[in-house]
């Protein structure tokens, strides 16, 4: 029996985990324990998740509570290390870029144990940026690399630092959850039909603290869609931010068509964003739902982890430059978006491949 351990560190790790674990149970050959690095309390872990995603709570939480990079690597090597004292594993899947995420799989690797890495080869080769370190360690310490589309294969390929290493595109796992739900979901409670809105997310801290830029965006994307309705579900410190911009640009949140929101259930915010005339997001996850549903998506980032949501699918990139955001809001309710089309192996069966390929 094949022991299988996968570490999420927050709750997007959630939504593409579901799939895996699905797998793995219907498997007669492989075992799976499922391991969060923060607290069982956690506020962003809301039992609706777990419902909507249909899959079981974190076998085990490691409790750490931090905000502060190096503590959390810290405390996540300590509780994992302890974890893994009680617990045999054959097999650490570490998921994405985040720091809980590298300090699992150098604890993994110090022990010996096989680590996976879903997704690798992401890189957005700007070194000064924290996830960039942790992405350069994750795919430089893992035995198998499972990479999500030809760009990131290539550079997880090339980067490769053992011979004992195995890169394998198994696809882009996000589809899995989004094809398995997407007669689940639901409408949300708002004012709103069917394409005839945009949708606003905004999570990247580097956006967010540069309010002098963000100001000049908000007023920029409010001005160009006319009068569209924007629909923005925030949490709860990107929402004090946006709130209190909007209100120095002398723009009355009663009344403007800005229409901001809390953070939505994952099916209710995957109704939303299928049915939208089109999205504006710092969100890779968010662009690459877009593209699977074929909603013109503006990424508000010079750069994406996952290219092929530019050259195949939806995406569009503008950055910092207000100029691009308002060229492609007028392309886009304008409809005159780009052709776009599904990127190779986002079929929905990413975790089969991974199942049989860790079985095998």
């Amino acid at each position: 029996m094949r022991k299988i351990c996968i570490v999420a560190g927050a709750r997007p790790n959630f939504v593409k985990i579901a799939p895996l674990t699905r797998a793995i149970a219907k498997s007669n050959d492989a075992d799976c324990q499922l391991i969060f690095a923060g607290r069982e309390d956690d506020p962003t872990l809301e039992d609706t998740l777990f419902d909507d995603l249909q899959m079981r709570r974190p076998d085990v939480c490691l409790g750490v509570d931090s905000h502060r990079l190096n503590e959390i690597t810290a405390q996540v090597m300590g509780a994992f290390d302890r974890y893994l004292d009680e617990h045999a594993t054959d097999v650490v899947i570490v998921v994405d870029d985040l720091a809980s995420t590298m300090a699992a799989a150098i604890t993994a690797k110090k022990r010996g144990l096989k680590v996976a890495h879903l997704v690798a080869g992401t890189r957005s080769f700007d070194i000064n940026m924290p996830k960039e370190v942790n992405r350069l360690v994750i795919d430089a310490l893992s035995d198998y690399l499972f990479t999500a589309g030809v760009k990131t294969t290539s550079v997880a390929t090339r980067e490769q630092q053992s011979e004992t290493s195995q890169t394998y595109m198994v696809g882009n796992i996000l589809m899995d959850t989004l094809r398995q739900n997407l007669p689940r979901f639901r409408q949300p409670a708002i004012d709103i039909a069917a394409g005839e809105y945009i949708v606003f997310t905004l999570n990247r801290k580097a956006l967010i603290d540069d309010e002098k830029q963000l100001q000049q965006t908000l007023a920029a994307l409010i001005d160009a869609t006319g009068d569209v309705p924007i629909v923005a579900p925030l949490r709860p410190n990107v929402l004090g931010v946006v709130v209190r911009l909007l209100q120095m640009s002398n723009i009355n949140i009663q009344t403007s068509k800005f229409n901001i929101q809390s953070p939505l259930p994952y099916l209710e915010f995957g109704w939303l964003t299928a049915h939208a005339k089109g999205i504006v997001t710092d969100s890779g996850n968010v662009a690459e739902e877009a593209t699977f549903n074929g909603v013109p998506c503006i990424t508000l980032n010079d750069y994406t982890e996952h290219q092929e949501t530019v050259t195949v699918g939806s995406n569009v990139l503008v950055g910092s430059d207000n100029a691009k955001l308002c060229t492609a809001l007028g392309n886009m309710i304008g409809g005159k978006w780009k052709q776009c089309a599904l990127p190779d192996r986002w079929d929905g069966r990413t975790a089969e491949r991974i199942v049989q390929i860790l079985l095998n």
